[in-house]
């Protein structure tokens, strides 16, 4: 059964005066499915390239947290016992959270639609009003710090992270810094990756990125084995991008070790008895 939602498109507007703007974001709002959501790019190459220079960390800073801020009054929504009427639409909840003034951040008038998913009519919106204009964007359900705090708690509680140390790996054409690696022999590097995003094409670019730096880190002429903790996504429907995705990981010719999720309190566990037998 599809249920009514009503969204708004976040603008950057460059300047108040001729009202120059580009779209960086959309918010959803579905009362009856106790829905609120909101993507927003952390992108500003486009926004240069249209007004010139742009304080890049401070659009950022905005983006992240008007995204950041929905979200949070989104579970809220989903969680909380029902102690009031909700609003009917999302322009009361953005004005608490972006207060309309001349700021460069505004949110555009209401707009209005059916649907019996949404999180798709997200990403619908999102690809019409933003990605369109911006180039492939990777919309994030949960980024790869995200992925890596499940399996920090593990490793914590068996005391393997006081072993781990940051690693630069340097090849002819390419180096890379890994935040969490260990030498025993040769260097071990633990990668988290989120694949919990937001569209099959975005998994699988993902994928072949880690790829193509997996196989140029190859030529490095210090040895090292990559072991990539990976986040699956949480929509079911993006199962088989995820499939091939790994798929495409294991092609790459320093063969990577992927470790999933579910695995993490037997990967922690399996870590700390190799270093109480052998050390670091």
């Amino acid at each position: 059964m599809k249920i009514p939602y009503t969204f708004s498109v976040l603008r950057y507007v460059h300047d108040p005066v001729t009202g120059e703007f580009a779209n960086v974001g959309i918010a959803v709002y579905a009362p009856q499915a106790k829905y609120l959501n909101a993507v927003c790019t952390p992108h500003y190459g486009r926004l240069s390239k249209m007004f010139g220079q742009v304080d890049g960390d401070r659009f950022r800073q905005v983006a992240n947290y008007l995204q950041g801020e929905l979200k949070r009054i989104g579970r809220k929504l989903d969680t909380e016992l029902p102690l009031a009427q909700p609003p009917s639409d999302i322009e009361q909840i953005l004005k608490q959270v972006l207060p309309y003034d001349d700021s460069s951040f505004q949110f555009s008038r209401i707009g209005a639609g059916l649907t019996d998913n949404p999180d798709e009519s997200l990403r619908q919106l999102f690809d019409r009003y933003v990605e369109k204009y911006s180039g492939r964007v990777q919309l994030t359900s949960r980024d790869d710090e995200q992925v890596w705090s499940v399996f920090r708690k593990p490793l914590e509680e068996k005391q393997v992270t006081v072993w781990l140390q940051s690693k630069r790996i340097t090849a002819p054409d390419y180096e890379y810094e890994f935040k969490h690696a260990r030498k025993n022999e040769v260097w071990h590097a633990y990668e988290p990756i989120s694949f919990d995003l937001m569209g099959s094409s975005s998994i699988l670019d993902k994928a072949n990125n880690w790829m193509g730096r997996l196989t140029n880190l190859a030529e490095s002429g210090e040895a090292f084995k990559p072991h990539l903790l990976i986040g699956a996504p949480s929509d079911p429907s993006l199962q088989t991008a995820f499939t091939k995705a790994q798929n495409i990981l294991y092609k790459s010719p320093s063969k990577p070790q992927l470790v999933r999720e579910s695995d993490a309190e037997g990967f922690a566990e399996s870590l700390s008895e190799e270093i109480k037998q052998h050390g670091s």
